[in-house]
């Protein structure tokens, strides 16, 4: 039997912006549906964070979901087996109130939702494991002791795997409490990710700037040859442009072509004919039907080779600086590790605010 995993889909993401959701529903019309549909794939597990905002869903991220989503499903005899994320309950400490619940309910009989740890008899039986919290943990555990299935499936918040590229979560369930699994496959990082045994399968689709490079899709799951295998999204919605004609470059149109509907960062290493530069930052801006662009300027004293994708965009340089002034911080008593951890978190939710 193969079994489509797909995880993080967070629709609503970034404040309900039509440009994200056009973006998004593109990967499920022209990729995931019509894969399931050619391949006679009927049934599909969703590893949790359906929706993106714990407090509110609005009615148009909530009539999209149906008619694009769920009602895709019913259409073509697809059975959906949701698990509960953290993004989709209300409160932190139970997942008694959710947003699948309240949107889907029974409304569709073809997909069911679940809230507790559970088995699931498919041709193999697979352990269901959603959000883990402060009320459900004692049960939790209680039941992965005693189930038969050596599969297990959820949204885990597991040490040591990256969350975003160079970030590893610090916090959460430490991975030999998994030991009794032969597999595990879980969202919530939205970063792919594994060690041999536990799965992280990432978005389906670019969320966040540091998204950019990282290859999306969804997965495949052969449960008879416990083969995992990855469907890559092609579709992206930001791209990193650098300019430098130091090296007597041209610039032209074949730099722009692929820019259409996307969020732009101009990178300019080293801008020496400012007649060649003016001519491409307006063939950018007019001609590329890019969505946005940004012009980022600060690095024109620095030789191309040296500005890496790192410093312009991810944390790598920020979060050095500040676990250095962390380190040479001289006050009694401070759990100096607890503290990186908290500006790290810091640092990645203004990262992720940014459009």
């Amino acid at each position: 039997m193969k079994i489509a995993l797909v995880t993080d889909t967070h629709f609503g993401a970034r404040n309900d912006h039509d440009h994200f959701n056009t973006y998004f529903y593109k990967f499920y019309e022209d990729i995931f549906f019509p894969y399931l549909k050619e391949h006679n794939i009927n049934t599909c597990i969703h590893l949790g964070d359906v929706m993106d905002r714990r407090k509110f869903v609005s009615y148009k991220t909530a009539k999209d979901f149906r008619e694009q989503f769920c009602e895709t499903f019913v259409t073509n005899d697809i059975n959906v087996h949701m698990i509960v994320g953290n993004h989709d309950t209300y409160f932190k400490n139970t997942n008694e109130v959710n947003s699948l619940d309240e949107l889907i309910g029974s409304r569709y009989e073809n997909i069911k939702i679940y809230r507790e740890a559970e088995t699931v008899e498919f041709d193999i039986p697979i352990f269901f494991l959603p959000w883990i919290n402060s009320t459900n943990y004692n049960s939790t555990l209680e039941k992965m002791q005693k189930t038969k299935a050596t599969v297990a499936m959820g949204h885990l918040e597991i040490k040591g795997f990256e969350m975003h590229h160079g970030f590893p979560s610090e916090t959460g369930m430490d991975k030999s409490e998994f030991n009794r699994f032969d597999m595990v496959m879980s969202g919530h990082f939205h970063k792919k990710s594994d060690d041999g045994h536990i799965f992280y399968l990432g978005t389906p689709y670019q969320i966040f700037w540091n998204d950019d490079k990282c290859p999306k899709g969804f997965h495949i799951f052969d449960t008879e040859t416990r083969e995992l295998e990855r469907i890559i999204n092609p579709h992206t919605i930001f791209k990193k442009v650098y300019y430098d004609d130091s090296n007597g470059q041209d610039y032209n149109f074949n730099q722009i072509k692929d820019l259409k509907d996307k969020y732009v960062k101009l990178i300019v290493v080293n801008k020496k004919d400012l007649y060649m530069f003016d001519k491409f930052v307006d063939k950018v801006l007019t001609e590329s039907k890019a969505h946005d662009v940004k012009i980022i300027e600060d690095f024109s004293d620095l030789k191309a080779e040296n500005v890496k994708n790192e410093i312009i965009e991810n944390a790598q340089d920020t979060v050095t600086l500040l676990d250095s002034y962390v380190d040479e911080l001289d006050v009694n008593n401070l759990d100096k590790n607890r503290l990186k951890t908290m500006l790290k978190g810091l640092y990645v939710e203004a990262s992720n605010m940014e459009i």
